[in-house]
Formats: structure tokens, sequence, C-alpha cells
């Protein structure tokens, strides 16, 4: 993954969020939205507990864009569980900073559309 680190997680992303969403599509009877909401949290979470023991090891990191854009579309909750379960980019200010703004952003999304 050394040459297109951008292509390459982007691609195990998607691998994993069609095939997580295809077996819960199978295995359940919940909405599509949530098979979504459910398989990209899920992703993202395992996106920030690799990218952990990735740090701790020394070795090519999964890149911040990556764990803002996985959060951007819709992986908050598994974003928000990665850092307080691995304590992870919890003290990066300028992570912080982008990442409580899509937080802002979805929540104000949501807000404006619950009252339409």
């Amino acid at each position: 993954m050394t040459s297109h680190p951008y292509k390459s997680f982007s691609l195990v992303c998607a691998i994993l969020l069609v095939s997580t969403g295809i077996a819960l599509w199978h295995f359940t009877n919940i909405h599509p939205l949530w098979i979504y909401l459910i398989s990209i949290s899920l992703i993202t979470f395992l996106f920030y507990a690799y990218d952990k023991f990735q740090a701790r090891n020394n070795r090519q990191r999964v890149p911040e864009l990556v764990l803002h854009i996985l959060t951007l579309i819709g992986g908050t909750v598994g974003a928000f569980l990665g850092q307080i379960l691995f304590h992870h980019k919890t003290r990066k200010w300028k992570f912080q900073l982008v990442f409580i703004s899509i937080v802002v952003v979805q929540v104000g999304l949501i807000l404006w559309w619950v009252k339409i």
C-alpha cells in the first residue's frame, strides 16, 4: 500500500462496505439506511483500530484524510468509538477540529431534515 495509500484504503473500504452491506441485507431485516450506517461505522472503527496498530508498530498509517472522509460519509459513530476505545487521535487538535466540524455539520443536517 505504499505507492497509492488513498487508492488502496479507498478500495479496501469499498470492498468492506459492500460485503458488510450485503451480509446485513441477506441476514437481517434492517432498513437499507441503517445497513449503510452500521456498515460504514463498523468499517470506520476498524480503520481507527488498524491505524492505531500501525502507529504502535511504526508502520504505514491510514491517511488522516481517509479517516475524515469515512467520518463524513456516515462513520461518525465508529470514529467516535475508535477514538475513545483506542485513545487514538484524541490529542491532535487539528484532527479534532476537523472531526468536530464534521459532527456539527452532520447534526445540523439531521436537525434540518427532521424539521422538514
